[in-house]
């Protein structure tokens, strides 16, 4: 049975809607929105209503409680594209819902630009720190942003101008497919402190000046992009353990023994909608990898900050990847190896003689490969270059079938 409704509204709100869409609204016994949507909504609709609440999982429950009546939900846009519907079908079943899109933001900006969507990197700001901005920046892309509010565009400029992308043109589209629509341009160096509606979308050509940092978005960032007290996996390697690890869409990762973590780091920008763990117990390190994650755009990374002996298999959700940094036993591979999913895939990486010791007990009990990585440098030698070989870093990988 078909009991929950979620419509899309548009810049023109309510009166803009179809007659069958109004009608659902008006005949809602319980109608969710935030105040901007409800206000929309004449008085001619007499259900109960319900603005959202926080956290959004008590208004949920509220849906939930009101199984079997007829329940709409207001959105803004499309539903489905970084809205409220994608949170609802994690809840409710497909067959008990309808979605009923309007134009997206994304869609009506790249009709209006002339941009192709498939070839736009989208970003929602919404919620969410700016700083998770920070990966997609790159010379060349073009990127659509979701904004906060009428703040949002200058605290973009800012950060483009920081990082030496001032010269990146910024279009703000504000109240886009509604009467007052209207559209601001500059480069992010001359926006300045200039404040737009709050319902404004924000399209960026970036263009890389000669101080920008460009950053690869494969695995094997430069060293000195981490701030480290010296616990750091170094590039060469990192790049093996995260290749590894096999980065996928929507995975979770457990790093234990993070240190600064590179490795979580480095995985949640290879994994789309992935999730990342650095489980650290000195604290002054997770300060760094706080403070590492932000800079390096994934604020999202979850920090614990726990001895690894003790947190293993307890209170993280179910890992797809597990890396051993530090922590490394015989008891933390056989747990990190029980609590991986199937398909998942376990890495650690010894440079002590009694590490390469666990690792080769790992491989005779679970299997996978062994591989030792040696890596040497060029430096010089007086007035010539000789080779200055770094530690060497066995590591041993497996897949969990």
């Amino acid at each position: 049975m078909t009991w929950l409704t979620v419509i899309g509204l548009g810049e023109v709100g309510y009166d803009g809607l179809p007659a069958e869409q109004r009608a659902l609204i008006e005949d809602a016994a319980l109608l969710v929105g935030g105040e901007r949507h409800l206000a929309m909504v004449p008085d001619t609709a007499d259900g109960k209503r319900l603005v959202w609440r926080r956290p959004l999982l008590d208004t949920v429950r509220d849906i939930e409680a009101a199984r079997g009546q007829r329940v709409v939900v207001l959105a803004t846009g499309h539903p489905m594209s970084y809205g409220i519907g994608a949170t609802l079908v994690r809840y409710f079943a497909p067959d008990e819902m309808q979605i009923i899109p309007a134009a997206g933001a994304f869609d009506l900006a790249c009709a209006r630009l002339g941009w192709h969507r498939e070839e736009v990197a989208r970003v929602t700001l919404h919620g969410r720190p700016l700083d998770t901005l920070r990966p997609q920046l790159v010379p060349n892309r073009r990127i659509l942003v979701l904004s906060e509010d009428g703040t949002t565009p200058r605290q973009v400029a800012a950060l483009l101008t920081e990082l030496g992308y001032g010269a990146s043109k910024l279009q703000v589209l504000e109240h886009l497919g509604g009467p007052d629509e209207h559209l601001l341009a500059a480069t992010a160096a001359e926006w300045g402190d200039a404040v737009v509606a709050d319902l404004n979308t924000i399209a960026i050509e970036c263009v890389a000046g000669a101080d920008a940092v460009v950053l690869a978005t494969t695995p094997g960032l430069p060293d000195e992009v981490f701030a480290n007290d010296g616990q750091l996996t170094k590039r060469i390697v990192r790049a093996a353990t995260v290749s590894a690890l096999a980065p996928r869409p929507d995975a979770c990762l457990w790093d234990l023994g993070a240190g600064c973590g590179s490795v979580s780091i480095e995985w949640l920008r290879a994994s789309p909608g992935g999730a990342a763990y650095a489980v650290e117990r000195v604290s002054e390190r997770c300060a760094l990898i706080r403070k590492n994650a932000s800079v390096l755009g994934v604020p999202q990374l979850n920090i614990v900050e726990s001895d690894v002996a003790v947190l293993v298999g307890d209170d993280l959700p179910t890992p797809d990847a597990v890396f051993i940094g530090g922590g490394l036993t015989e008891e933390t591979v056989h747990r990190s190896h029980d609590a991986l999913s199937m398909h998942g895939r376990l890495v650690a990486n010894a440079v002590t003689v009694e590490g390469e010791a666990v690792l080769a007990y790992a491989h005779a009990t679970y299997g996978g490969e062994l591989n030792r990585i040696a890596v040497a440098t060029a430096s010089a030698v007086g007035e010539r270059t000789g080779w200055r070989p770094a530690m060497p870093v066995t590591q041993w990988s497996c897949y969990k079938a």
